[in-house]
């Protein structure tokens, strides 16, 4: 067993938070050890929350289709969340849950190592960067502690508000101009935070 599945494991049997006693399964993430696009969503679903993994109800349908845009294939990066446990009712995660859990993102990182991570929601947002706001920032990379940071709306809330899922597929489209660019000519460093890249 290597290291990511290992952790993966670890995240399985957790009982760091009273999310693990309402679970069915909790939700490591999933994707290649070799990718080089994270995706950092909120917290599982009822979907997720079943079937033990990230991103596979709507949010999940509608994220397909926005990789399928770019040209990414789902199987190409690894998609994961914030908290590994489905809250409540679905209700936002507190901060003792976000606390419990953000040791195994961190861990997560460190062993993909990607060249990007494309928050989804505020939630993740806040993991790199606790004072920006969403709206102001989405869209635009932003390199953080030496990993660029590409925040956007949760797919989730796009499929509620008809604007945000026009932004969202903007945004969709500005990842893969910027992906296109950087990972082909990786020497190309963003700059430091909170100063942006022109994307075009």
């Amino acid at each position: 067993m290597d290291e990511l599945e290992a952790l993966h494991q670890e995240v399985r049997g957790c009982t760091k938070c009273p999310l693990a006693r309402g679970r069915t399964l909790a939700v490591p993430g999933e994707g290649p050890r070799s990718a080089r696009v994270m995706f950092v969503g909120e917290a599982p679903g009822f979907h997720e929350d079943r079937q033990g993994r990230p991103f596979v109800g709507a949010a999940g349908n509608f994220l397909n289709e926005l990789l399928a845009s770019i040209g990414l294939k789902r199987e190409e990066v690894y998609i994961t969340n914030i908290i590994k446990c489905r809250p409540p009712g679905n209700r936002d995660p507190y901060m003792d849950e976000i606390e419990a859990c953000s040791p195994y993102l961190d861990r997560q990182v460190e062993l993909i190592n990607p060249k990007v991570i494309v928050t989804l929601g505020r939630y993740s947002l806040a993991h790199w960067l606790p004072n920006a706001k969403i709206s102001q920032v989405h869209g635009k990379p932003i390199r953080v502690g030496g990993r660029v940071i590409f925040p956007m709306y949760h797919p989730a809330a796009a499929l509620h508000q008809p604007a945000l899922k026009r932004t969202v597929e903007e945004d969709f489209r500005k990842l893969g101009a910027f992906l296109a660019g950087t990972l082909k000519a990786e020497e190309e460093e963003p700059p430091e935070e909170p100063r942006q890249l022109s994307l075009f």
